[in-house]
């Protein structure tokens, strides 16, 4: 069989890397713990451009509710201050000096529900994307087998081995879901 046509191996990596982007989804929802992966979204004006919090400043996670960032260059501090007020997560950052301090305040029912529920469309996107990736590796086949490159068995085989990857990986968004919508719902 043509390697050029069907690579199992480049389905699964694509169907993996829809499970990693949504992992990263999942570490930017609030639960009501600090976690350094909360700020990864936040971009901050630094030197003329967005800049990653984590590329000027030291993030770290002293105590459960806290995020503290050391900012290494002090005229950042209120830009990377601003950041952090001016995104979507509705935290207040305190400034002293070059260190911010970063309470992380309790959710309410009403915020875990709604996070929750976000929490599940990000699962559905990467369900979808997992989906794209089959039909992609059945649509090969079929041009393989339409080419006289693969026989119908070795179709109907590979077709049976692309499923159960598919199956594999939805079943583990699923558990990666099920587990964050615990985390967001766990008082």
């Amino acid at each position: 069989m043509s390697g050029d046509m069907f690579d199992k191996k480049d389905l699964k990596r694509r169907m993996e890397g829809a499970v990693d982007a949504l992992k990263k989804e999942f570490g930017g929802l609030r639960t009501g713990r600090a976690s350094a992966a909360l700020l990864d979204p936040i971009r901050v004006e630094a030197y003329g451009s967005p800049t990653p919090i984590s590329q000027v400043g030291t993030v770290s996670v002293p105590e459960p509710r806290m995020v503290t960032i050391q900012v290494w260059d002090k005229s950042l501090a209120p830009a990377v201050e601003k950041a952090i007020r001016n995104s979507a997560l509705g935290i207040n950052p305190v400034v002293e000096g070059t260190l911010i301090r970063i309470p992380i305040p309790p959710l309410n029912e009403e915020r875990r529900a709604e996070l929750a529920k976000a929490a599940g469309g990000y699962a559905e996107h990467a369900r979808v994307a997992v989906r794209n990736v089959r039909r992609d590796g059945m649509e090969q086949l079929k041009k393989a087998e339409k080419d006289g490159l693969i026989s119908e068995d070795e179709h109907k085989a590979e077709a049976a081995d692309v499923q159960k990857m598919t199956d594999d990986t939805i079943a583990s968004i699923d558990a990666a879901l099920k587990h964050k919508q615990e985390e967001i719902m766990q008082v």
